[in-house]
């Protein structure tokens, strides 16, 4: 062992430590990587930063794009509703086709966005059939993960395998390369857990009410709203005539929100506003912090009704009782509410929402907030948010729209009022064009999966069916950096010899025995590294040993290489393993050991079906 082995089997010991404990992000984690290589003198800084301008990096941040514009234009949605209408009642067919779906969806656009876009429609569907989410939510994520094996595209580790196969001398693999294997280990899947793993899955109630509100009268109904809804009129010699929302502190000082302000119309200026009746209709104005009051402005506010009396005694405000309508204030063309739930690994968690800013950062008031296995309403000042927690919010339906574009933040759930209307429908069309050109490019092999991908991001940046700063969004940057800083973990292996050591040894301990056990030892070992780090990781440090020993062996490599990238999305067994099994957590009331219970027998029973497929497959 030289001291450059030493160095590098440290940093990478030291890497592994700080994925599991999560200590720091992943991606710090991956950039602390490519500063230490460049520190120790293991790489240049030319080596140690050529990730970040590798194809597949670049291919990956297109793809995100690509999967944006589908969520934008209605794409995803439309499809995944039609094709769950054929489930019925039945909740095995049900299950089988929520899993085909999710993994048609994610074998072409990022499985978090696929689960992110299908998990209120599951909760929809479990509420209409008077099922238990928990049996859908785990068929759900795996879905997404066995769907990420269907194409070259399905995930990062599929595309790194390939130009790791380039990159050797040898073909790439295309687009189909990976869909034989997929389809038989996806129907398996799905076999599985119809027959075997739904009886598995706990039947515990669910921790969070995921409830969807389909009508306001529902909403008002089941967070009791009209009892703490108040009216205040601004009168001429109150205080806070002319000063803006932010100034008066009332969410501050009293805890109360301002859902609405009602301003009336002049004589002179009846004409621009709706009638009824004869009479000029007040101006409705969806609140902002800059929002400036106005003399005979009326308030409509939620909050406790002795705090109300407070804020109105303070600022001189009359309080009026409310009026039997008031429920178009919270649900209205303009406006609207949702339930969204803490993401993890959020970083709103830990904070309060006084600490991040929810308001001004969101454009969205929080009126409810309650947590899993806690009955009682939550004090929105002094709650540190975890993951899991449940917001009710209210504001505009834009803000709302661009909340659920923070899948790293919080998940909307439950709003089918927020959820129906895709703020870019009308290019449904366009993107339709795109996308399916983009595929035919990529099966065809006409351009390079890399060219093929940027350049149907821009299209679809060009065509309006989203802009720019939505693309930007769009993209993972924590995945981004995690793959562009990994990757030079991965050629510091080779530089050092580790990699050929790693192969040397296993081929002397197992190679006697043939290229069949190799392949299994090489699929066990992946698998057991996905469970606790990210596929993409697990993919760029194993995939090279794989290339080795295939090598050693004197045998063809792709079958190795294969079976690193497929045990690489068999993440099923840890709610870690993958964001998609972490997102349907809270949303399935799950535990760890649930995970494990359903996940190891289908993690075993894909191993054994790889083992004896890609052989077949891909001769050695």
């Amino acid at each position: 062992m030289t001291v450059e082995m030493v160095l590098t089997l440290a940093i990478l010991a030291l890497a592994i430590v700080f994925f599991v404990t999560e200590w720091l992000r992943v991606d710090v984690v991956a950039l602390c990587v490519v500063a230490a290589l460049m520190l120790t003198g293991i790489l240049t800084p030319t080596e140690a930063l050529a990730g970040f301008s590798n194809t597949s990096v670049l291919t990956i941040g297109a793809l995100f794009v690509v999967g944006e514009a589908v969520l934008q234009t209605g794409l995803a949605a439309m499809l995944s509703q039609r094709l769950l209408k054929v489930a019925g009642g039945s909740e095995v067919r049900l299950i089988a086709i929520l899993m085909l779906a999710v993994a048609g969806f994610s074998s072409f656009i990022s499985s978090t966005g696929t689960v992110a876009v299908l998990l209120p429609v599951a909760m929809v569907l479990a509420r209409t059939l008077q099922l238990n989410p928990a049996k859908l939510m785990i068929p759900l994520a795996y879905g997404a993960l066995l769907g990420g094996t269907l194409t070259l595209i399905g995930t990062p580790s599929n595309l790194i395998i390939s130009d790791l196969l380039a990159e050797a001398g040898l073909r790439p693999l295309g687009f189909f390369s990976f869909t034989p294997l997929g389809a038989v280990l996806t129907g398996v899947g799905v076999l599985f857990m119809v027959l075997v793993g739904r009886r598995l899955l706990p039947n515990r109630p669910p921790k969070i009410d995921l409830r969807p509100i389909h009508t306001s009268q529902a909403v008002l109904e089941h967070y009791q709203l009209p009892g703490n809804l108040f009216h205040l009129r601004v009168r001429r010699q109150s205080e806070c005539a002319g000063q803006t929302l932010s100034e008066l502190c009332l969410r501050r000082d009293f805890g109360i929100n301002v859902l609405e302000v009602q301003r009336p119309a002049p004589a002179r200026r009846a004409l621009p506003f709706a009638r009824e009746n004869g009479a000029p209709q007040p101006a409705k104005i969806v609140p902002e912090a800059g929002t400036r009051v106005e003399a005979s402005d009326v308030l409509v506010v939620q909050g406790d009704g002795n705090a109300v009396a407070q804020a109105a005694a303070r600022w001189n405000l009359g309080l009026q009782p409310v009026a039997a309508a008031d429920e178009a204030t919270l649900i209205s063309d303009e406006a609207g509410i949702a339930e969204v739930i803490v993401a993890p690994r959020s970083s709103l968690e830990g904070q309060t929402l006084l600490e991040t800013r929810f308001g001004s950062t969101f454009g969205l008031t929080v009126i409810g907030l309650s947590r899993p296995g806690i009955d009682r309403r939550l004090d929105l000042k002094t709650t540190a948010l975890r993951p899991g927690d449940v917001l009710l919010v209210q504001g505009p339906w834009r803000n709302v729209r661009a909340l659920k574009q923070r899948d790293s933040e919080v998940v909307v759930v439950g709003q089918p009022e927020a959820l129906a209307g895709p703020p870019r429908r009308a290019k449904a069309p366009l993107a339709i064009l795109v996308v399916i050109g983009m595929l035919v490019v990529m099966i065809t092999g006409v351009l390079p999966v890399a060219t093929t991908s940027v350049v149907a991001a821009l299209a679809l940046v060009l065509t309006g069916c989203l802009t720019i700063d939505e693309a930007y969004r769009a993209i993972d940057w924590r995945s981004i950096m995690l793959i562009a800083g990994m990757l030079p973990m991965s050629t510091a292996l080779e530089k050092t010899a580790l990699v050929n050591l790693a192969a040397d040894l296993l081929v002397v301990n197992l190679g006697g025995l043939g290229p069949t056990v190799m392949l299994a030892s090489l699929f066990l070992a992946t698998v057991v590294f996905t469970q606790l780090l990210s596929n993409t990781a697990t993919t760029v440090l194993v995939a090279p040993i794989a290339l080795a020993a295939a090598t050693t062996l004197g045998v063809q490599p792709q079958a190795f290489v294969m079976a690193v990238a497929i045990a690489a999305s068999m993440a099923f067994a840890t709610p870690v393993a993958s964001p998609v099994n972490t997102l349907v957590m809270g949303a399935g009331g799950y535990r760890f050991g649930d995970y494990a219970k359903v996940g190891v027998p289908l993690v075993i029973l894909t191993w054994v079906v790889s083992i004896l497929v890609l052989p077949l497959l891909w001769g050695f």
